[in-house]
């Protein structure tokens, strides 16, 4: 395959795969106006265990500036709670309150509902070759010294 290619399905994927995200948070399917940055957010926060402000960011790759932001509103929500680190003051530490818990869970349903709707239009073969593909990819990515910041 010619490396354009490679790159324009790779753009064209990630592209589509967030439409079919922001379609949860649009149509509000969990009870909140959550944007897609800040589901990702939330979703970091749950796979990490305590993680400090800059841990997210860094995962994300979102500049801290922006990131603190998206906090905030999500502090406001009554979906995440920050406090200080026990060793270190000037360190806050990120957690999901029982709402933040519940939203979280219910845009991962409604994603992954989304994504098997999509790879129902594949056969069972096709739909297994394709998650254990991509979960070939991500050990690749992690392993690749030019690309992506490390998942924990």
């Amino acid at each position: 395959m010619e490396e354009n290619n490679l790159r324009a399905m790779f753009l064209i994927l990630a592209r589509r795969f967030g439409f079919l995200s922001e379609q949860c948070c649009d149509n509000n399917c969990c009870g909140q106006e959550i944007s897609l940055t800040q589901s990702h957010i939330l979703f970091e926060i749950k796979q990490q265990n305590n993680p400090s402000i800059q841990d997210v960011s860094n995962a994300l790759g979102v500049d801290i500036t922006t990131f603190s932001r998206q906090v905030k509103a999500l502090v406001e929500k009554g979906l995440v709670k920050k406090t200080p680190h026990p060793d270190d003051n000037r360190i806050q530490v990120l957690s999901l309150t029982p709402e933040g818990e519940a939203i979280n869970l219910s845009i991962d349903v409604q994603v992954n509902q989304n994504l098997y709707e999509v790879l129902s239009h594949l056969s069972d073969f096709e739909r297994e070759s394709v998650i254990r593909s991509i979960g070939l990819l991500n050990d690749a990515m992690l392993k690749s010294k030019s690309c992506c910041t490390p998942l924990r």
